[in-house]
């Protein structure tokens, strides 16, 4: 069913609103249809007394020894009647269940109006890029002349977009992991998960994937069961928010535990939908990539104050690199589906002589939460809340070592390796 406090608001106000990111809410089918729910529920409630009444009548008759029939034809119609008004009603929930998963959330009054990415606001930036006396090569060049990087064996192996990295390449690829998982559950209090990779319907519509980027998603058959049955199938996940997030699924915390801090290093996998003739040349656009994830789940007076904290936890990792970034807000157009604030980290690229995000870290407030139904109870209070979620990047990998390889290159074709990867390196000082 529609979200009810999008109904309890002024509809041409919300309305406003969402066509400031690019969705335009049909206000007259909504009401229309919210209307006719509420004329239904109200007859449903009529013919349910009437049929309570009915049936009490036909006690009393058998009792006095009257003949009952003409109130046992009565209830059977009454019931054949609330019956069909039942599946009218369900008809409408359904119709308006189906429009409310396709409304993205409404933006946050902080969040600049525009229409694309070049309507974002920059907030601030860090470090300065370098500058080189040599001619600088992109990730490409420098991967394959290390023989770190091997684009067409991923081919030969499984198609277009697809990597092999071997060697120190591979090694500081899982440095990375290690580095950025430690930093965030030693320093940031984060608990650190192991999740499937797979997941069901329910998590995919819980995060708002589904059913809007069904198409941005790779999707396996379902299994037989021992009777020959097909199951449902699963999905790869496009991201480890799916099953963080989705932990808190129809649970209900205490003040107490909250907020929840979780970190997860996973594959992540995405079918790239529109996205073909962009970013095809190495690692920036792949279809199985490695991201360390970062989720908070907050009460909702905490959660802009926690979006500042875990974007600030992604900034930790390349500060530490010592990787040049700036940090951008997204207008209201660039905004991904389920977030109201979102906070967009973009690394530099020399051979690129530009920024390219790296990171991109949410509010979703309560929207999934909304979906998913997980809750939190205040202190003394019987009736729970819906949470506020928050997920970010915390860092995407692959991108990382792009950005390693490039800032960090030397005149002969060699990479220095960062110091504060070296002691998950075996002391590795220079990639040659």
């Amino acid at each position: 069913m529609l979200d009810s406090k999008l109904l309890r608001q002024d509809l041409e106000q919300t309305a406003a609103r969402l066509a400031a990111r690019g969705y335009e809410l049909d206000t007259a089918t909504v009401s229309a249809l919210e209307e006719k729910r509420k004329t239904l529920q109200v007859k449903t409630q009529e013919l349910q007394s009437e049929r309570n009444s009915s049936s009490k009548a036909i006690g009393q008759a058998k009792a006095k020894g009257e003949d009952a029939q003409p109130l046992l034809d009565a209830v059977s119609n009454l019931g054949a009647q609330l019956d069909s008004v039942k599946a009218e009603q369900d008809e409408i929930l359904e119709q308006l269940k189906q429009i409310s998963l396709a409304i993205p959330n409404l933006p946050d009054e902080s969040v600049p109006a525009g229409a694309d990415e070049s309507d974002n606001v920059e907030v601030s930036t860090w470090g300065e890029p370098k500058k080189y006396d040599f001619e600088v090569k992109d990730h490409v060049d420098l991967g394959q002349d290390l023989n770190g990087l091997d684009f067409e064996m991923g081919v030969k192996i499984t198609g277009s977009r697809f990597t092999v990295m071997r060697g120190a390449t591979a090694r500081m690829h899982r440095a990375l992991v290690q580095f950025m998982l430690d930093t965030h559950t030693d320093k940031n209090g984060y608990t650190e998960m192991y999740v499937p990779y797979l997941v069901n319907r329910d998590s995919l519509y819980g995060t708002g994937q589904l059913p809007k980027f069904a198409e941005d998603l790779f999707h396996t058959k379902g299994l037989v069961n021992d009777d020959g049955e097909e199951q449902e199938g699963f999905s790869l996940i496009p991201t480890a928010e799916v099953p963080l997030t989705n932990s808190a699924r129809d649970e209900i915390y205490d003040e107490k535990d909250l907020p929840i801090r979780l970190t997860a290093h996973t594959p992540c996998f995405r079918s790239e939908a529109g996205s073909y003739g962009r970013d095809t040349r190495g690692l920036i656009r792949q279809h199985q990539f490695d991201k360390v994830e970062l989720v908070q789940l907050v009460k909702p007076e905490d959660s802009m104050q926690a979006l500042e904290e875990l974007t600030g936890h992604a900034e930790q990792i390349l500060q530490a690199l010592e990787l040049p970034y700036r940090k951008v807000i997204l207008c209201m157009g660039d905004m991904g589906f389920g977030s109201a604030k979102t906070y967009d980290l973009e690394v530099w690229l020399p051979a690129q002589d530009t920024y390219r995000e790296i990171s991109s870290c949410s509010n979703m407030v309560d929207f999934q939460a909304r979906r998913m139904q997980a809750r939190f109870r205040r202190a003394g209070e019987k009736k729970p809340e819906l949470l506020h979620t928050l997920n970010g990047s915390g860092l995407a990998v692959g991108r990382t070592l792009v950005a390693i390889l490039e800032n960090y290159q030397q005149a002969d074709g060699s990479v220095v390796v960062p110091e504060v990867l070296r002691p998950y390196m075996n002391g590795l000082e220079v990639i040659k």
